[in-house]
């Protein structure tokens, strides 16, 4: 147990790394081969947390001068992923949770209820957050463990429902992304999706960066968007000309150094995901089976980069106006791109039906970090997290406001059915949703590959 603690305390740019080579090994790569894939994927990622870093560490103090300019009186911050994940690894959830989800994501290949074989080790935290918070409301451990396998169950499906998003949108073949925000968040877009295609004149709608670029030229580059939304951002924040300037050149970087590192990630990742696809194809009869890897490959998209742009003032208003909320976003702002990725894809990067989309998805995400914000707090003492002074609550939006872990804590430990009823009606509708929207785009894929291999 401490040996896998150890593991996991090295961040995702070394265990990554060391996980994929082990598994490209047993694949039979050679190591040369095999040790090149996992480098990249470690560069990758200290690239991707650079980038992360110069949004959270310029966009941060700009959104929280946004806030108070304009009244924004929110009275717990929210402390994002990169708060939330060393607390859950630090529970007593978290060193067992590595076991429960292989054993589950194992179980499932094994009677074909999933075809997902799930390589990306640092997100099952999102599945032990659920586990110690249930651990927490009940003080029962085995109630947080089942969490644990619940939650891993229900991603590695949500890892089989959006593949052909993963597939036809983002062009990631033999990919799934089962796990993250990205994962639980998609839902919700579908039956959005459905409703605003039998909506005049509203379906008709379509801009994205790339219709932007057609129309209006270099205004339309990704680059140059950064630059205006920046700059925007900034002047909403009261900032001088100056700061506007760099604020603005800042995130043209982002938007540009996104993508780039997001493929050293791919160049990586992809050729192990095809060693196993291929083998495991072979080994079982010609099954398909998708690779389950980190939602950050999403973010080398242009409309998901925009999309996480516009969502930092948008977010903040969403914050202000959603009824109970206390949550004031802060830590995840910069990681917005996770809970609007999937969004963007069934979309089909139509960044005006995103908009929608994100506007529910943020709106609920935030109502329910409000209602965990007591076991968030207590996760955070029992981790020995040294909060700020005068600090005495915490709240992530990630995971925090997660309807799964909702869900989970209502029916173990119900104190809110009115909560429970809507979250669950309106979640559980569009899981429905999504599974349908999964045998249509499915049966789509099949048929569009027999006409491509005919040609």
């Amino acid at each position: 147990m401490e040996f896998i603690q150890y593991i996991l305390k090295l961040g995702p740019s070394v265990m990554l790394p060391i996980v994929i080579f082990i598994f490209a090994i047993v694949l039979g790569q050679k190591p040369g081969r095999a040790f090149r894939s996992g480098v990249m994927i470690g560069i990758g990622f200290i690239g991707i947390g650079l980038v992360i870093g110069l949004m959270l560490n310029n966009l941060g103090p700009a959104a929280k001068l946004m806030a108070e300019r304009f009244g924004v009186q929110l009275t717990v911050v929210d402390v994002g992923w990169p708060g939330s994940s060393p607390m859950t690894w630090a529970s007593q959830v978290g060193g067992l949770c590595i076991p429960v989800a292989v054993a589950v994501n194992i179980a499932m290949l094994v009677f074909g209820m999933t075809k997902v074989v799930n390589v990306d080790i640092w997100n099952i935290w999102h599945m032990a957050f659920t586990g110690a918070l249930l651990h927490i409301a009940t003080g029962n451990l085995m109630i947080g463990l089942a969490g644990v396998a619940l939650h891993a169950a229900f991603v590695f499906k949500l890892g089989d429902w959006f593949s052909p998003v993963i597939e036809k949108y983002y062009d990631l073949k033999g990919v799934a992304i089962p796990h993250g925000t990205s994962a639980y968040c998609g839902p919700v877009a579908v039956p959005i999706e459905w409703l605003l295609d039998r909506i005049p004149v509203i379906k008709d709608i379509n801009f994205n960066s790339e219709i932007i670029e057609e129309k209006f030229g270099v205004i339309g580059e990704p680059m140059i968007i950064g630059l205006i939304l920046g700059a925007v951002i900034g002047a909403m924040a009261g900032y001088s000309a100056d700061l506007v300037m760099q604020l603005g050149m800042q995130m043209a970087a982002v938007m540009v150094l996104m993508p780039k590192v997001v493929k050293c990630i791919m160049e990586g990742l992809l050729p192990v995901a095809d060693s196993a696809r291929e083998i495991l194809e072979k080994k079982f009869s010609g099954k398909k089976f998708y690779i389950g890897l980190d939602p950050a490959l999403l973010l080398g998209d242009s409309q998901v980069v925009a999309a996480s742009l516009l969502f930092v003032p948008l977010t903040l208003i969403i914050a202000a106006v959603v009824p109970g909320n206390k949550v004031l976003p802060f830590g995840d702002l910069a990681t917005i791109g996770f809970f609007v990725a999937m969004a963007v894809g069934v979309h089909k990067g139509n960044l005006f039906r995103t908009l929608i989309s994100g506007f529910v998805i943020m709106a609920g995400t935030l109502w329910i970090s409000t209602q965990t914000i007591d076991l968030h707090t207590i996760l955070a003492q029992q981790a020995g997290t040294q909060l700020a002074a005068g600090v005495t609550h915490v709240a992530s939006m990630d995971q925090g406001g997660s309807p799964v872990t909702y869900i989970l804590l209502q029916l173990f430990r119900p104190d809110n059915i009115a909560g429970l009823l809507m979250v669950g009606i309106i979640y559980i509708a569009s899981v429905l949703a999504t599974i349908k929207y999964y045998k249509d785009e499915s049966k789509a894929l099949e048929e569009y590959s027999g006409k491509t291999t005919q040609v």
